[in-house]
Order: structure tokens, then sequence, then C-alpha cells
């Protein structure tokens, strides 16, 4: 492909030529598909970002003044809207207003049967933790928690290791999960 290529491409568009847009997503479409595919974006979330994508480059192609590196743009454009949504995703609204209905759902005997399927191989990764990494874990995450000055206190650890050994322990945790099939 030549630096002219894209510059031609791009010309069509913006002069609304018939099956110019078709042309040019069929010649960029898999690349923000990868886009979204390393982001491990839900399908429809990878469609939102791809539409998103097209959009930003029908309000900038005025702008593109090196068509050339339009694949580049358009991956930079793609990783950045991949970015908002899974930002967006993960935003948490906190209310003090009670009157919130609370989610209404019933979880059918599937549902029960992989969570008990989940609990059993988190439970077996963390039984084959050693016995000082187990009891780390336990008071990490226990309903009470101690401060961590306490928790480093009485495991004998500097208090300074306990976030990166925690860090490590996930990461080894999220590792096994995955082997066996249960995480990602």
């Amino acid at each position: 492909m030549t630096a002219e290529e894209p510059a031609d491409l791009l010309r069509r568009v913006a002069a609304g030529c018939p099956g110019a847009w078709e042309d040019l997503i069929r010649r960029y479409g898999s690349l923000v598909r990868a886009r979204t595919t390393a982001y491990r974006l839900q399908e429809a979330d990878a469609h939102d970002v791809a539409q998103t994508t097209w959009l930003r480059l029908a309000e900038n192609l005025d702008r593109i003044h090196t068509p050339g590196h339009l694949a580049g743009w358009l991956a930079a454009v793609a990783a950045h809207e991949c970015q908002r949504v899974a930002r967006d995703r993960t935003r948490v609204v906190v209310s003090d207003d009670a009157a919130l209905p609370a989610p209404e759902w019933e979880s059918g005997p599937e549902q029960a049967a992989v969570d008990g399927d989940v609990r059993r191989a988190v439970a077996g990764a963390i039984a084959g933790l050693p016995p000082r990494r187990r009891a780390l874990l336990a008071a990490l995450f226990a309903e009470d928690r101690r401060p961590y000055a306490q928790i480093a206190h009485d495991l004998g650890v500097p208090v300074g290791s306990l976030g990166p050994t925690r860090a490590r322990l996930l990461r080894v945790l999220r590792r096994t999960l995955a082997d066996s099939g249960i995480a990602a």
C-alpha cells in the first residue's frame, strides 16, 4: 500500500463517493477489531468502540494531514476509546439514597452450579499455597479486617512487604485459575 492509496481513499470518503466508506472499513476494519480484541472488550462494547472510531474519523477527515499514517491514527483512536469504555465500566456511583431499589434478579441452577465450581476452584488454588501465604490472604481478606500494621506484626513481616506480597499472591492465584479454565 502506498501513501497515495490512503489519501485517495480519504478523498473519496470526504467527497461522499458511493462505496468509499465500505472500502475504508474493509481495509482498516480488522485493525480496529484487533484493538478491541487486545482490550478484551465484550462484543457490544467492541462494536461501540468501532462505531465511535469511525465517527471520530468522519469528524476529523479534514484534519488528517498525513494519510499514510491513517492506520496508526485509527489504532490510536480505537485504543483511546477502548480505555474509555474500560474506565467507564469500572466507574462506581456512590449514593446515600436509601430509596434506590435493590437489584432484582434470581440466579438459576446453572449460575449456582457455575458459582459452586468457581468457589471450589478458588478454594483449591488457595489450599495449594504455602501456609504463610494462606494466612496472609486470610488476614487481608477477612470480614473483620485489621490494619496492615497489625497483620504485619501478627505474621512477623515488614508492613511494607504486605502490598507487594498481596499483588504477587493474586497474580499466582489468577494464573492458577486461568490454567484451570476458571479465570481469563
